[in-house]
């Protein structure tokens, strides 16, 4: 039984996975080109992933910066009445990562070297398109400024995207009226999914653009309990969909390319929802939670919600402070009731204090003493890969 071992985690960061292959990992040419390891291609924006159908073996990562040569492989025909074709796709590289091997999380290993990978797909008439994909990214991430890579894999994918459209054979009542469609990206922490999405009079859908993890993604409506307007990079262009009353995380975050779009999807789903305007405001959660409705982790997790916090979002992640019931003490006991000193700043240690308050006194204008915030992404990625083992190759 096929075990998919693939994840977006395993793409560095802001980078897109495009397309993916059935294809063979050829360990030889001639007498042992029949060895061979079948498995899927996968095509992203700055590498090239192929995860064997064997989970005993790893999964091929090769960067396409580290390439140094990428091209079709004429295969040789055998009979003279056939003509030779380009059957294979050639990588020359100077190295390869294996993840996951004997499926195994553990981070990283590489092999360095000059290597040639042969992929063969198993459709053949399609590995010209795939090499020149291939080139086309192999040219973005050769770029010496960081900005014109992104700029050029930006503008391939709203290529691939124009080029396609929502597959109206995946609504799930042929009655349905689509009322909008557009472009944008499922988010997710560290990585997001490029696609189409579809709103029609009972649903909502998302078509990933790569198929993954599912052909597409649907929403009832009126199932719908919360949605919320979000900053997404700075930008107003997300929007969080809740299904549950009570949960942190979302049955999907979606990062649009205008804020109108985003903006017209959101006030059409708000029509399916009673006393949405009303219930969504700080005044009203607050009310709830004086009077005992809601209680203090639904209170929290509200206040979270309104100030734009995502558990998809690692730079904006909720913040839940120690509720305590024991007001009178001023040092912290062994009682769990009793609360910290609060009149000493954050991470306010003698020593420590005394180390960051000489550094500050010798920086420029303008001196701070302390460099980042309780809510960094760094922060809170150290704390998640505790949960998310695949995170491990990011330690």
């Amino acid at each position: 039984m096929f075990m998919c071992r693939f994840s977006l985690l395993l793409l560095d960061l802001e980078e897109h996975y495009f397309e993916q292959h059935t294809a063979y990992n050829l360990t030889g040419r001639g007498p042992e080109a029949n060895r061979r390891t079948s498995g899927s291609l996968k095509i992203c924006s700055k590498s090239i992933i192929f995860e064997p159908d064997d989970a005993v073996k790893p999964i091929l990562k090769i960067l396409l910066k580290d390439c140094k040569g990428i091209g079709a492989v004429e295969e040789t025909a055998h009979n003279p009445f056939i003509e030779s074709k380009p059957a294979c796709i050639l990588i020359e590289t100077k190295q390869i990562y294996l993840i996951k091997e004997e499926n195994v999380v553990a981070p990283y290993k590489y092999e360095r070297g000059e290597k040639k990978v042969t992929f063969q797909l198993e459709v053949p008439g399609k590995t010209e398109d795939v090499v020149q994909m291939l080139l086309q990214l192999h040219r973005a991430s050769c770029l010496d400024k960081q900005g014109d890579q992104t700029a050029m894999v930006a503008a391939i994918l709203q290529s691939r995207l124009a080029r396609t459209c929502f597959d109206k054979n995946s609504f799930q009542h042929v009655t349905e009226n689509p009322h909008m469609e557009c472009v944008a990206e499922m988010v997710s922490p560290l990585v997001t999914n490029a696609g189409h999405v579809c709103i029609t009079d009972c649903n909502l859908y998302f078509q990933p653009m790569n198929s993954y993890p599912d052909l597409v993604v649907q929403i009832g409506l009126h199932s719908v309990r919360r949605i919320y307007k979000r900053r997404h990079g700075l930008r107003p262009l997300g929007l969080e969909v809740f299904c549950t009353e009570n949960d942190l995380c979302s049955d999907i975050y979606l990062m649009f390319y205008s804020t109108k779009e985003r903006d017209e999807l959101y006030y059409y789903i708000a029509t399916f929802l009673e006393n949405h305007i009303a219930e969504c405001t700080a005044e009203s959660y607050m009310l709830q939670w004086q009077r005992g409705y809601i209680s203090n982790y639904q209170y929290l997790l509200h206040l979270n919600n309104l100030a734009d916090r995502s558990v998809n979002d690692l730079s904006q992640y909720p913040v839940f402070p120690w509720v305590i019931s024991d007001y009178s003490s001023t040092q912290m006991g062994q009682s769990p009731s009793t609360p910290t000193d609060t009149h000493l700043r954050t991470h306010a240690h003698a020593k420590k204090y005394l180390i960051i308050g000489e550094k500050s006194s010798n920086m420029p204008e303008t001196r701070f003493m302390y460099g980042s915030h309780y809510s960094s992404p760094g922060y809170v990625l150290f704390y998640l890969v505790r949960v998310g083992k695949d995170l491990i190759c990011l330690v």
